[in-house]
């Protein structure tokens, strides 16, 4: 690769940071050199310190920044909205189309969590941490206005996050579905399961016998 244009200057940082990107997410942060990097990059090994100290630096500022811009984007996303279920709904919206377009940053702040150093881990995790909290709040709200039946706030926050998440795993630009159907699937699925009478009355289910049961009853009174 030709020598990067202004190697002490912000686009070269830029192209380091997109390089880092890709190699991490498709080599792992373990197995990508520095020496990879900037061969990538088209600058010399030594060239990198002028831009980063370290490997981790490059790994921890990817993460956090990745985070930061979730966040961001999330509170603009929320301005506005009085209602739980208004806000659950954008909330689900910003999730799932942000997701759709940053899977890389996505797979790295998920997977290489293990690989930041213990100080750079716990900024890491609060961080996340805020953004879950965003989540949680609202479904309290929701819960505390009656438009909400949650059993447990932590388990309804991590068990949504997992399902809208998910969808970097399958999702590919192209295919059957559009983006605003997608967004769509996701809304109803998440508000769904959330709506009051949707949690089933668990005294109810073991007192009821299955059907089969009450046939084969029926059949030996015979």
């Amino acid at each position: 690769m030709a020598r990067t244009i202004g190697s002490h200057g912000p686009k070269t940082m830029e192209a380091i940071r997109k390089a880092g990107l890709r190699l991490i997410f498709e080599h792992g942060y373990a197995a990508m050199s520095l020496r990879q990097l900037a061969a990538e990059v088209g600058i010399q090994s030594g060239s990198l310190y002028n831009h980063i100290s370290t490997k981790q630096e490059l790994l921890f500022e990817l993460v956090r920044d990745h985070i930061n811009e979730l966040l961001r984007q999330l509170d603009r996303a929320l301005q506005g909205k009085q209602r739980p279920v208004d806000k659950l709904r954008a909330f689900t919206a910003f999730h799932v189309t942000y997701h759709m377009t940053r899977k890389r940053e996505v797979f790295i702040a998920n997977s290489e969590l293990r690989s930041l150093e213990p100080k750079n881990y716990e900024e890491i995790v609060a961080l996340r941490g805020a953004y879950e909290q965003r989540l949680a709040e609202i479904l309290s709200q929701g819960v505390a206005k009656g438009e909400f039946e949650v059993v447990d706030i932590q388990v309804a926050t991590f068990a949504i996050l997992a399902l809208l998440t998910g969808l970097t795993t399958w999702y590919r630009p192209g295919g059957r579905l559009t983006k605003e159907a997608i967004v769509a699937a996701h809304e109803k699925l998440v508000l769904s399961s959330v709506a009051p009478g949707a949690t089933p009355n668990r005294a109810q289910t073991k007192r009821s016998p299955s059907p089969s049961t009450a046939t084969r009853g029926r059949l030996e009174r015979r």
